[in-house]
């Protein structure tokens, strides 16, 4: 008696059920799954309901209000009651609120990262309406630092790097000698 061998096509066939129905068991929806390879999910897009600061935004994520903490970027402190308002700290929370306040965004989770920190903030990267990544453009324009949290690689990690890089370079916002000249933890003027 032979032994028949699977095809090649039912094999990949056989392997996509498969990872379908782990993908789906972990709670996955289909746009989620488009990206195997992938370290970073699109869980869709949300309208901002409120600015916290430059890094910390509300969004309604089904029908709950959550905290988003955005991965890779750090603006000086603002609501912080345990700290000073740091200097740059109202300019980069008013240039958030103009920038983010009512839009519709992209949300972006990162596996590499985790869903959340250790407040129990989700963690994600946010796309504006034009597509642009929010977290890189503050940086670039000064208004936020690059943030690696505990040497935890990140997916836009080197493009946020390079944006901090320009910003510095070009002395914008936080970066000017006007300002803080880099060192935002010093207190507001």
């Amino acid at each position: 008696m032979s032994r028949r061998v699977p095809s090649k096509k039912l094999l990949a066939t056989a392997m996509a059920l498969l990872f379908a129905g782990l993908s789906i068991a972990r709670g996955l929806t289909l746009q989620q799954q488009s990206s195997a390879q992938s370290t970073v999910t699109s869980l869709g897009t949300y309208r901002v309901e409120k600015v916290v600061d430059g890094d910390t935004i509300e969004l309604k994520v089904d029908g709950r209000m959550q905290k988003i903490r955005l991965i890779g970027m750090d603006t000086p402190e603002v609501v912080d009651p345990r700290k000073v308002v740091q200097c740059f700290g109202r300019e980069a929370s008013a240039r958030a609120h103009e920038v983010l306040e009512g839009q519709t965004v992209r949300l972006e989770y990162d596996v590499q990262v985790g869903e959340r920190d250790k407040y129990g903030r989700l963690l994600g990267y946010v796309f504006l309406p034009d597509g642009a990544n929010y977290a890189e453009k503050m940086i670039r324009d000064g208004y936020a630092h690059e943030y690696t949290y505990q040497s935890q690689a990140y997916k836009y990690q080197a493009a946020y790097k390079a944006a901090e890089a320009e910003a510095e370079q070009a002395s914008r916002g936080l970066w000017s000698p006007n300002t803080c000249d880099g060192d935002t933890k010093q207190a507001a003027k």
